[in-house]
């Protein structure tokens, strides 16, 4: 599961720069392990599957660590303990943190997806659009992709957040309570979302199509000031990654399926229903970020008003990382 081999020469020839470069970063034992989070559906986990970069460090001497997280909030508030150095997350999780004033930096985005993410019922409800959801009990992730999908869908039906009554449990948590009727609605994204399509009888009220937004990837902006040629590397080859699996994902889903512990029709279902690969932060990108941001300090979600550009890192080797890669 390879991208191209020009693609192949160019990033093993980025690592060996960075590699070369970042010699901080060879100092010690604990020095050559790089930690990435990262969860069930995403980039990062075909990544993981694949094992192209432990090819290309290992022989260096590098060890990569991946650690597993049921949602974004929860990846950066490992960020923030300083447990990972990179990791992704929808759009919302970052805003959180840095209301919170976790010390982190934007370093690319990936394109938001409409259909990977929703807010459903049970098929039987007689829930049977958003503005029923007045007055009724939503498991979500707080912080998450599925909290911003939720304030938006009930703007557009009329109401405001106050008007739903929700339940702040992870994917797993969220679907006993769904499956047990503690609660009228859940709103996940995929693989969560796939699964409950293909395995429970679901009716969906609304998800991210006519809402724009991006996923993004972030590193400590310690370890980005640091190591700015490795987070170009590994940029890179997401880049890379993406553009295969855009154009193979019955075999990416193959591969990554027995990985995650998931069933293949589902895994098919979200690989196939996402556009992957990184992308720079531009000033478009950070300006929808600033619109997610305004939205949640809107609501009252957040404390105070934030500048999203205040924590987008600005490199150019990772620019020009994405701009090879393509």
């Amino acid at each position: 599961m390879q991208p191209a081999a020009r693609s192949r020469f160019r990033i093993a020839a980025t690592l060996l720069l960075a590699l070369a470069a970042a010699s901080a970063f060879a100092q010690g034992d604990a020095g050559k392990v790089l930690r990435i989070g990262y969860q069930k559906a995403g980039l990062l986990a075909v990544l993981k599957a694949q094992g192209v970069l432990e090819q290309k460090l290992k022989p260096l001497g590098y060890e990569i660590k991946w650690f597993e997280f049921p949602a974004g909030p929860q990846l950066l508030e490992a960020l923030n303990a300083d447990s990972v150095d990179f990791g992704y997350t929808g759009a919302p999780p970052p805003i959180f943190a840095q209301a919170g004033g976790v010390r982190f930096v934007y370093v690319g985005a990936e394109p938001g997806a409409s259909h990977n993410e929703a807010i459903f019922v049970k098929d039987d409800s007689p829930l049977r659009k958003p503005a029923d959801l007045k007055g009724k009990r939503v498991a979500l992730q707080k912080g998450s992709s599925s909290h911003y999908l939720l304030l938006e869908v009930l703007k557009k039906a009329g109401l405001r957040y106050e008007d739903v009554q929700p339940v702040y449990l992870a994917p797993a948590d969220a679907r006993a309570a769904f499956e047990s009727g503690n609660v009228d609605a859940w709103v996940v994204w995929d693989p969560y979302y796939a699964s409950a399509q293909a395995t429970l009888k679901v009716r969906t009220l609304a998800d991210y199509g006519g809402i724009p937004t991006y996923s993004f990837y972030e590193a400590t902006r310690e370890f980005a000031q640091a190591h700015p040629d490795i987070v170009a590397a590994l940029l890179s080859q997401l880049r890379a990654t993406g553009q295969w699996v855009n154009t193979h994902p019955d075999e990416t889903a193959a591969l990554v399926a027995p990985k995650i512990g998931l069933e293949l029709p589902i895994v098919k279902t979200w690989v196939r229903r996402v556009p992957y690969g990184a992308t720079p932060v531009t000033d478009n990108v950070a300006a929808l970020q600033q619109d997610v941001a305004d939205s949640f300090y809107g609501a009252r979600l957040i404390p105070q008003k934030l500048t999203v550009k205040d924590n987008v890192w600005q490199d150019k080797a990772a620019a020009e990382s994405l701009s090879e890669a393509r």
